[in-house]
């Protein structure tokens, strides 16, 4: 019998799935199918008690216990309040063992040889199953794209910065989702000191099982206000998730919440004009340096052009800084390279920005009187201030 041997690491955050893992053959699967899980290892005698309040799921190696005890186990559960779903894999799974199994509300099985993929995705259905849907929101919600002009000018940054302010002037909870679509090695989770918890493998191939609820089983609470879905970092995410089930993912999202955030990332991918046509509005972000400045109307040029005149993207000069020592550009000398009025400027503050990165969470929340908290809110509240494109799309209707 297996002692409880508890792995959780000490910065997962409170939202990452509890998973009961009983047989020790699953720690195998620590780094793979449970990767960003709050995984709990231990014996049969855990079983029977497993409820919901301290577990989302259980799973258990058929082949680590002998078939009668694990089947009274399992009949023992399936009369309790409260159970939690159960995967059960393996290779032998015996008549008794799988028929009480049945008896739970939300079960599967998964009969081997698997790879750490299927049992991701069996586990993802099962937690979306039991997920609450989030409460459609009005027909009124707002998109913004948020993206680099070149790499580390500080969209990221950006992004975590105004998904927080539109947070912190929402009126009720799960108001903003910010997205990182910088599937394969995303910063956003760790910007915020969260744990992603969007495993792609769990989408799975048809975006039309994509639905409220699981989408719920993929987002980390990062306040009351604001969820984050993002990924585990994954060398191969891009390939791992097709163009149909990331613009269902957004379309979900965008029904979910009055805002959602995107952080998109720079190169182009198969969904990017068609996540970008959906939005309200997008922000090219540059910085104050000759390459990143021509980067960025490239970029802005190559946007406007794909989407339209009426769709020009809005560009934020980001690190804005005195120009008393250093050879930094002026706001109209990076106007006169743009080609363009900027549209927005951040100011540099770099001790906000290493602090809010080494601490984890916002630079609202680690330094509220920084510039650049103070730049962005302006930001938000003026671009918030003008009408969506739902609102705008109304007001042709009306006249």
């Amino acid at each position: 019998m297996l002692k409880s041997k508890k792995t959780q690491p000490a910065a997962t955050a409170p939202s990452a799935p509890r998973v009961l893992a009983l047989g020790a053959a699953l720690a195998s699967l620590a780094d793979t199918a449970l990767a960003g899980a709050i995984l709990d290892q231990a014996g049969l005698d855990r079983l029977a008690a497993a409820r919901t309040a301290t577990c989302d799921l259980v799973l258990i190696d058929a082949d680590a216990w002998e078939a009668p005890a694990l089947a009274q186990a399992l009949q023992a559960l399936s009369t309790a309040p409260a159970a939690p779903p159960v995967l059960l894999v393996g290779e032998r799974l015996p008549t008794t063992v799988v028929r009480n199994l049945l008896r739970l509300e939300r079960s599967d099985v998964l009969e081997a040889p698997f790879t750490p993929e299927q049992v991701a995705q069996a586990m993802a259905a099962l937690l979306a199953a039991a997920a609450p849907a989030a409460t459609p929101q009005a027909d009124s919600s707002r998109c913004w794209a948020i993206t680099g002009a070149v790499g580390g000018a500080g969209a990221t940054t950006l992004a975590v910065e105004v998904a927080t302010t539109l947070a912190a002037r929402a009126g009720k909870e799960k108001s903003v989702c910010l997205i990182d679509l910088n599937l394969a090695d995303g910063a956003a989770a760790a910007y915020l000191g969260a744990q992603p918890a969007l495993r792609l493998a769990g989408m799975g191939a048809s975006a039309e099982r994509i639905d409220a609820a699981m989408l719920q089983a993929f987002v980390t609470p990062v306040s009351k206000q604001l969820d984050l879905l993002a990924g585990l970092r994954e060398p191969g995410a891009f390939d791992a998730i097709g163009r149909e089930a990331v613009l269902r993912m957004l379309e979900v999202a965008c029904e979910c919440y009055e805002w959602v955030i995107l952080d998109i990332p720079r190169h182009r991918r198969p969904w990017t004009l068609e996540a970008l046509s959906g939005c309200d509005e997008v922000l090219v972000v540059s910085e104050l340096t000759v390459p990143a400045l021509l980067a960025a109307r490239s970029l802005a040029d190559e946007i406007e052009e794909a989407l339209g005149p009426d769709r020009k993207p809005r560009i934020v000069l980001n690190r804005l800084a005195s120009r008393m020592f250093g050879p930094a550009p002026s706001m109209s000398e990076a106007e006169r390279a743009l080609g363009r009025k900027a549209d927005a400027g951040v100011s540099s503050d770099w001790e906000a920005a290493a602090a809010s990165v080494n601490l984890g969470g916002p630079i609202a929340q680690h330094r509220p009187k920084s510039k650049i908290v103070r730049d962005v809110q302006a930001m938000v509240e003026r671009l918030s201030a003008e009408p969506g494109r739902k609102e705008q799309a109304g007001a042709k209707r009306a006249a």
